[in-house]
Formats: C-alpha cells, structure tokens, sequence
C-alpha cells in the first residue's frame, strides 16, 4: 500500500509538470503531498523530515525571488553574459524581421489547435476572379512555351506590350498609387495560373511583384517617391529589377561588396548632396530589360556628411536609379537555362542624389531589414506559387499518359512501380497547393519569416522530386525536346528554383531552425536581449520560465511517446483525427529536443548545421501535415476523393519527420545526451511509416480518373486548344478514355485473346462488328480515340536546319510559302 501511495505521488508529480503549472502551484502541492506521505505513514520520520526540510529549503530558495535571483540566477547569468556570441547588426536585422505565426505554435510543442481552425483562408474578390479568367487566361493563349525557349529566348514583344499594359506589373502596388491592390493569395493564383503555361512568363510578372522594387516603395518609400514611381511601375511604364546579389553575395546577400560613398558634386552648376555607387550585381531577373534599378549596397561615410561624424559606416542600404544613369552598365544577358530576362548590372563612381535612397535619408543603414521582410513575403508567393503550379500541371499529364500509355496491353499505371512514383506526384501536389494556399494566406496578415523559408526550400524540393518521378514515368517522352514535350522546360528551369533567394542547402541548414529557433522559441531571444542590457531581474523571470517550459516539454513529450500519442487532443473526430494528435507529439519532442540543443551546445549549434538542419526538417514537415490537414478540412471533408490524397501526404510528413528526429539523435555531438534523448522521444524507434503500396495505387487510381479532385486541379490549370496546343491533345484524348474506358479495355481482351481477327486498327474493328462484339458507333469512337492517342504519345523530330538556326528556318520557310502564293 505504502508502494501505491508514492507511486501516486510520483504520478502527481508528473501530470503537474505534463499540465505545466505554476512553480509557486508545484512547490505548494508537492509539499502538501510529502506532509500527507510523511504523517500517513508511507514514509518514516527520518526521511519524511529530511524530505521536509530539503523541500523546504528549496521552496524558499525558488520561490522568494530577491533571494533566488542572488544565489541561482546571478552566476547563471554571468556565465551567460561571457558565453554569449557576439550579434552582427545583420543578424539581429534578420532575427526581428519579419513576425512569428503558425510555426511557433508547432516549434513550442502545445499546438493550439483553435489558431488554426479559425485562421481563413483570403478569399478572392470577384476583380480578382475575374483578372485570373481574363487577363491572365489571355496572356496565356499568346504564348508559344516552345517558341519562347527554343527559338526567341525572350517573349515576343506583343506578349511584353500586354504583360505592361494589363496590371499584370500592378498587382502588388495599392489602388492609392495606381495599382491593382491584389491579395497575396490572389497574386498567388495569377503566377501560379501563367506558370502552368510558361514558366518564362510567370517570372517575368512575379519579379514585379515581390523584391521588383515596387515592394520596397510600397512600405518604405517617401511619399514623393511614391508618387512619381509606383504609378509608373503600375502602368508599365517602367520594367523594374532589383541588385542584390553578386560575384561575392550569393545566399550571403547581407555580405554585398558595393558601395555607396556620401559626397558632393557639382550637378548643373549647383552643388548636390549624394553617392558615389560602384557595384557589381549578377543573377538580376529582368536586368537586360529594366529601366529602373532597385540597388543594395554598403553606405559610408566617411566625411560625417550625413551628420553624424561618429558613424562612418552604415550598412547595407537601398536606392533606386534609372537605368540609363550615366556610369550604369546594364542590358547584357545570362542565360540560366531559361528565357527569362536575367543579366549583370555594374557601375563605377556612378553619381545619384542623396534622395535615391529608397525611404530618404532616415532609412539609410536599414536596408538589410526592409530586404528579409519584403523576400520574406516574396518567397511566400512566388515560389510556392511556381513550385505548386508544377505539381498540377505534372498531376494532370502524368496522369492522362499514365491512362493512355500501354505497355504490355495494360495502362503503365497499372504497374506497382509506376504507382509509387504516381502516389509521390499526387502526394507531393496536394501537399504543395495546401501549402501554397496557406503560406499565401498567411502574407496577407502578417510578415511569417520562419515559414516562407520553410516554404522556399521544401516547395522547390517536392518540384524537384514531382519532375524527377514525372521524367522517370514519361522515359522518352520526356526527353525528346519540342512543343511535345511539357516537361522539358521546367526540368531544364528546377535549378533556378533551388537556388533562387538562397541555395536550398543553405535555407535548409542555417536560416529555417536557425532563424526559428530564437524567433519561435518563448524565452530564448529575450534570454539574449536581457543578458545583453544586463538586466538581472529580468533574466532571473526569463531564466525560470524557461526551465518550468523545458521539464513540460520534456514530461510531454514522453508522456506522449509512451502514450502513441493518445494523450494528445484533436480538434476534430474525422477520419484524419489521429493525425492532429502525432502531430502534437512530435512537436512535443521538437521542442524539448530543441531546448536541450540549445542548452547543452550553446553557440556551437549554431556551427552545427546538420543538427540544426535535421530539427529545421521536424519543424518544416509539421507546418506542412498541418497545412494539408487545414486544406483538407476546409476543401476536401465533403468529397472522398481528397482523402487518399491527404492521407498520403500526412503519412509521408509523420515519416519525414520521424526520420530527421531519429538522424538528429542518432548524430548528435554528445552521442550520451543522443542516446538519452532518443528514449525520451523515440523509445520504440521511428514509430511513421511511409505511404503504403495500398495509397499509392489509390492515389495513382484517382489520377488516372475523372474525379473531383482531377477537375479541381484542371480548372487551376491553363489547358489551351487541342487543335495547337500539344497538352490539351493530352488531355482531350483522356477524356475520350474516360468516356470509352469499358468498351475500349473489352475491345483490347478480346483482341488479345483472338476473339478479334486483323492485323491492323480497321481490321480489328470490322471483325468485332462482324462478330457483334462492337456497335458501329463505338467501332467509330475507338478509331477516333485511337488517332488522338498515337497522336499524344509520339515526339517530335525535326529539319536539322531548324535545330541548327530555328529563327533562320522560320524565316526560309515563310518566304517559300509567300513565293508559293505569289505563284499561285
């Protein structure tokens, strides 16, 4: 009996520390508890009194706080103090830029599931529907992909004299200055809609939109700047681009080179206050063509011009320049495996005025700041926006080949192997558009920092596994370049993808855990900044707070393990209820596993990217089971074609998630405290399986069907005329199958066999009229079809000629065509 009571006390115990209670709530029902124990019997007198007394001492000592702060907290926070690194304007600049949603929730371990239950989605206004119906529709029938990539390298000037003259530039700019005013999520739809017919295109109209410097003007810029600028970009008067990267600044943007002296010259006769410039930018989207420059650089001031003869150095600012500034060199191209416009910027001693700082004089040094939260909100549109547009366009012709392609007289996606590539597409896809939703959503409330970098990194990572296992379906088909071929292209363009606003790897081992471990984390920044202002009692508040959040963490997290989870709470009793609940364990275990990171490696984790990498991974793969489990509430509960779907999607985050948790232990720097945290977090190993061969083929199942899923995804993407547009033959000849799918699979078994005679399609189909197998009719829509099929799954060939000069050729062949006329 005695045993029961004690175990019932260290059971106490520890639901008050998985409840995460008070400490003065702890200390008072611990103590009632070791009196009761003591005066019940259960312990003796001596160690019940000794108990007493330690308990005792350790009440005062916690929880008087003059006390506490003076012989606990103080060596604790000078060692801090000593210990502490050294933060670089930049990083603290990149730390507090930018704001904190959703993903701290995940990062802390206790969900709170009503947040995102009521959190909305942004609804399209109907002139926002209507510009994705018209507007955007109608740019996407002026183009030629094929002819863009291949034979013009750049978009036909009519397509550019419509993108400029439309508000295809104006979405993000305010009605106030001339703009269209577009929702995040609406912008998301427009890029997204013209990438699934030009990928070209769509980065011509996202750059304008995000870092163009339009986004600059519109938060920072001085009123006058404002007013003469943004009406201009509005209307398409001016092709921006914005100079931030370099020779030497890649993913390290914040370490630009150029420079920006403060000096004065004689303009026109009057002296002018202003800077002298000498950068060199490369990789600048829309370079060749801009007529204004967006430029970063590193302010000095060496002079004391500004003002204040103390500061010398600035940091990192922005200006904005036209281009035919004289001293600017700009127009030449690079040629990144795409037609896009993308070329270097240089200039040296090129004069402006002190007033092309973007915001004035006030904001020169703050330019890092505006730059993290204007590419924060950019990588939450464009390319989740491109990556998402990927997947469908691919969802929708894999599928349709899948059904139309036979090898063996059966559909290709019937074969087991086949399916498990499909089920990655359809996952991958539903996946990408739940998140692109989303992230987009999320831009129109707030500046979430820590998730569009989840979001640049892992939309471009499920691009890239879409495409390799579209490639891998297709074979040759998706080799042989030509207007055929609807894959070519993007796979030619997936490296841009990955390394645009920073190279994956980069995003993935230093920004996503880095940056959201301190930005996401409830005490550890202001740990930082109180160490840094040395303010004691502050810290001392911080300092306990903490450590009552980790031993929660810590009790939840096993509790929840041992538990598989079922302590946890689900907001919903649907079919994917059990999901909320491992999503609540693991965060549990991200955050405990976190803390001890933090505590136990100090500043060394941050030189530890690997470790940091795998718990960046735990945390991107819960924002994106949550983000489908939102999606699938909110579209998919009513239609049973979503759930297979969700259902794969969900199980390969869980597992993702499970893999990098069980890496992070496996590999961390002190093997003891990895050994000791994988039995807090994973004491039965990996408990997520991947996506089972059963979900694949019902994933691959659903692809190859009309369904309400597939027509979902159709009407978000561009499908042009069958008559000259190769990927609506695809899909025109899909649906004759599916209109015809039973007569056509009975026609095929017959044939195979020998119920059906002949050696040819007509032959074939007269002797199963004849034997009464087939109906005129049907003989009639099998011979159809058929002609659209071999149709759809041939590639193309050429004149060498044309592969040699296709411009050249073009021209040859219409002036054979005007002498044939003349001819005639």
């Amino acid at each position: 009996m005695s045993t029961l009571f004690l175990a019932g006390f260290i059971a106490l115990l520890l639901v008050l520390a998985y409840r995460g209670v008070s400490l003065s709530v702890a200390t008072a029902v611990s103590g009632l508890g070791l009196l009761v124990l003591t005066l019940g019997g259960v312990l003796s007198p001596w160690p019940g009194g000794v108990l007493i007394a330690a308990w005792g001492a350790a009440a005062v000592l916690l929880n008087v706080v003059p006390l506490r702060r003076r012989l606990l907290t103080a060596p604790v926070f000078n060692t801090f103090r000593r210990v502490l690194p050294a933060m670089s304007s930049t990083e603290k600049e990149a730390l507090e830029a930018g704001d904190t949603w959703w993903e701290a929730e995940l990062f802390r371990g206790r969900p709170d599931w009503d947040q995102l239950k009521a959190f909305r989605y942004t609804e399209l206004t109907e002139e926002e529907r209507r510009f994705l119906d018209n507007e955007t529709e109608t740019l996407c029938r002026m183009i030629d992909e094929w002819e863009v990539h291949f034979e013009q390298r750049d978009l036909p000037p009519e397509v550019w004299s419509y993108i400029r003259g439309s508000g295809l530039f104006a979405m993000l700019i305010s009605k106030e200055n001339g703009g269209l005013g577009f929702s995040a999520n609406a912008q998301s739809c427009v890029v997204s809609k013209i990438a699934t017919r030009s990928v070209t295109a769509a980065v011509t109209v996202m750059v304008p939109n995000s870092l163009g410097p339009g986004e600059l003007l519109q938060h920072y810029g001085t009123d006058a700047q404002k007013a003469y600028w943004l009406p201009r970009l509005a209307r398409g008067e001016e092709i921006p681009c914005f100079g931030l990267t370099g020779p030497e600044a890649g993913s390290d943007a914040g370490a630009v080179p150029d420079t920006g002296v403060v000096c004065r010259r004689e303009v026109d006769g009057e002296q002018v206050l202003g800077l002298s410039l000498t950068f060199d930018k490369r990789y600048i989207t829309l370079a060749p063509v801009a007529t204004v420059i967006g430029l970063a650089f590193r302010l000095l001031d060496p002079d004391g011009l500004l003002g204040d003869s103390g500061r010398t150095d600035y940091g990192i600012t922005c200006a904005l320049l036209p281009a035919s500034t004289p001293g600017v060199e700009i127009g030449r191209r690079h040629y990144p495996g795409g037609a896009f416009m993308n070329g270097p910027i240089r200039g040296s001693d090129v004069f402006v005025p002190l007033d092309a700082i973007i915001g004035g004089a006030d904001m020169a040094g703050k330019g890092w700041r505006m730059l993290v939260e204007c590419l924060s909100a950019g990588r939450g549109i464009s390319l989740p926006a491109l990556a998402a547009a990927s997947g469908k366009g691919i969802y929708g012709s894999t599928g349709a080949y899948a059904a139309i392609r036979r090898q063996f007289n059966l559909p290709v996606g019937r074969f087991e192997g086949v399916q498990e590539a499909m089920g990655r597409i359809g996952g991958h896809t539903y996946a990408l558009e739940a998140c692109r939703v989303l992230t987009a959503s999320a831009v129109d409330h707030c500046a979430p920092s820590v998730v569009t970098a989840i979001m640049k990194y892992h939309s471009t990572e499920m691009m890239r596994r879409v495409l390799v296992d579209a490639m891998d379906i297709h074979g040759g088909r998706g080799i042989i370049m030509g207007p055929r071929n609807y894959l070519a292209i993007p796979w030619q363009l997936l490296p841009v993808a990955i390394t645009v606003e920073g190279a994956n790897i980069m995003t993935r081992s230093l920004i996503i855990f880095g940056q959201g471990a301190i930005r996401c984390h409830p005490y550890v920044y202001r740990e930082m900044e109180a160490a840094r202002a040395g303010d004691l009692p502050d810290f001392d508040r911080l300092f306990w707070g903490h450590i009552g959040y980790t031993l929660n963490r810590g009790v939840r997290a096993v509790g929840l393990a041992f538990s598989g989870a079922r302590l946890a709470r689900s907001p919903e009793q649907g079919p994917l209820s059990g999901y909320y609940r491992q999503v609540e364990r693991l965060s549990a275990a991200l955050a405990f596993c976190a803390d001890v990171s933090m505590g136990v490696l100090g500043g060394e984790l941050k030189l530890r990217e690997s470790t940091s990498a795998r718990l960046g991974d735990v945390l991107s793969q819960l924002y994106i089971a949550t983000a489908v489990l939102k999606f699938h509430a909110t579209y998919g509960a009513s239609s049973e074609d979503h759930l297979p779907h969700a259902r794969w999607a969900l199980d390969h985050a869980l597992h993702e998630s499970g893999r990098a948790l069980d890496a992070f232990c496996a590999n961390f720097p002190r093997p003891l405290v990895g050994r000791l945290l994988r039995r807090v977090v994973l004491p039965f190993g990996n408990p997520w399986r991947a996506p089972s061969d059963h979900l694949n083929a019902q994933v691959a199942g659903q692809m190859m069907r009309m369904n309400d899923l597939t027509r979902q995804v159709r009407d978000q993407v561009f499908i042009g005329d069958p008559d000259n547009d190769p990927n609506a033959q695809l899909m025109h000849a899909f649906e004759l199958l599916q209109e015809m799918g039973p007569v056509y699979d009975r026609f095929l078994k017959d044939v195979s066999r020998g119920r059906i005679q002949g050696a040819t399609l007509d032959e074939q189909l007269q002797s199963a009229r004849d034997h009464g197998l087939l109906s005129a009719d049907e003989a009639e829509a099998i011979r159809r079809y058929d002609v659209l099929r071999q149709e759809v799954i041939l590639t193309d060939d050429f004149d060498p000629a044309y592969v040699r000069d296709p411009v050249g050729y073009r021209r040859e062949m219409e002036k054979t065509r005007e002498r044939a006329r003349a001819a005639s």
